[in-house]
């Protein structure tokens, strides 16, 4: 089975979910680049809401594949990028105020060894698929997941050319396994599609935006900001390692789950391929990627335990949403 993965630009705007997010809205559908925005307050949003998450998500959306609606030259427009730094300020001084922090090696050293140990008695959502959900909320799972993995590894993309040595070029290899090691069917993205199409479900790039719940884009929102600000390169290296370290257990869970439950080949392709892939990877991150990065800038080591921490912290927020929607018996989507 091949699925194509539509590179166009007719996905439609979402529909707002609070001030911030109609604000974008009216400017992108019915304004032109240059024109005045509406005027709207972002100090007072609540920085994980759905109405900022959402105003976020669609501003850096514009740097992927755009709107069918929007101009492209919004991209760049003075206007809005400044609507945007205000509400990643929002966000990013409470991601700051959420997490621990951390300067130096040991503090570095004790986050990479935490997400290499397993608890005996494994949580989260992939064992609570492995052991008792259902077909259902495997299906709601894959559409949570589809708003990156339809996009996998073009966030980390962006740090490339602000590495150098070493690094980079472990960076580099991880990515060209990421996109396919050179075979377009093999794109990680590509996989997923063929998951979606497996699973029942409709593959189309940001096709489920506007029923996952802020939780959601957050986990999202996080790589597209770490990945656009070049001063936070070494936050985006701790994101990408805390993600491929974390993958591989997480996938041979999700193999257990999809076998279980019946799901289809190209559902356990998707998760099996990872069981590989990222075993190989963490080795690669910790040690050549981090290794490299901090030999070069050593004033980097508090970026990176950063952007571990960012990583649980809103993992452990869409895992807190699934869950307790799924064991109160309802729906973990929105309407």
């Amino acid at each position: 089975m091949t699925t194509t993965v539509s590179a166009t630009t007719d996905i439609p705007l979402p529909e707002p979910r609070g001030p911030l997010s109609a604000a974008v809205r009216e400017a992108l559908g019915h304004r032109r680049p240059g024109e005045p925005l509406p005027e709207v307050r972002v100090d007072d949003a609540d920085p994980y809401g759905e109405d900022l998450q959402l105003a976020l998500y669609t501003c850096y959306e514009l740097h992927y594949r755009g709107f069918g609606a929007a101009d492209p030259g919004w991209e760049w427009d003075g206007g809005l990028l400044t609507l945007r730094g205000a509400m990643e300020g929002v966000f990013e001084r409470a991601l700051r105020a959420d997490v621990a922090g951390g300067t130096g090696r040991d503090d570095l050293d004790a986050e990479l060894d935490a997400l290499l140990t397993e608890p005996r008695e494994p949580r989260g959502v992939a064992a609570y698929l492995q052991r008792e959900g259902s077909l259902a909320q495997l299906s709601e799972y894959f559409m949570h997941r589809s708003l990156y993995q339809l996009k996998e590894a073009d966030p980390q993309a962006w740090v490339i050319p602000r590495l150098e040595g070493q690094a980079k070029a472990s960076l580099v290899a991880v990515e060209y396994d990421e996109f396919g090691a050179g075979r377009g069917e093999r794109v990680h993205a590509r996989l997923f599609a063929d998951l979606m199409v497996d699973a029942g479900l409709d593959p189309s790039y940001g096709h489920y935006l506007d029923i996952v719940p802020a939780a959601t884009l957050a986990t999202v929102n996080l790589m597209s900001h770490l990945g656009l600000h070049r001063a936070l390169r070494g936050a985006l290296v701790g994101h990408f390692a805390a993600g491929e370290i974390s993958t591989a257990p997480a996938a041979r869970r999700m193999v257990d789950a999809i076998d279980r439950l019946g799901a289809g080949p190209a559902c356990r392709h998707f998760y099996s391929e990872h069981i590989e892939a990222d075993a190989v990877h963490e080795q690669v991150m910790r040690r050549d990627v981090i290794g490299g990065l901090l030999a070069a800038e050593p004033g980097l080591t508090g970026d990176v335990v950063f952007g571990i921490q960012t990583t649980g912290l809103l993992d452990d927020r869409l895992e807190r949403h699934l869950l307790g929607a799924w064991q109160a018996g309802r729906s973990s989507l929105r309407g």
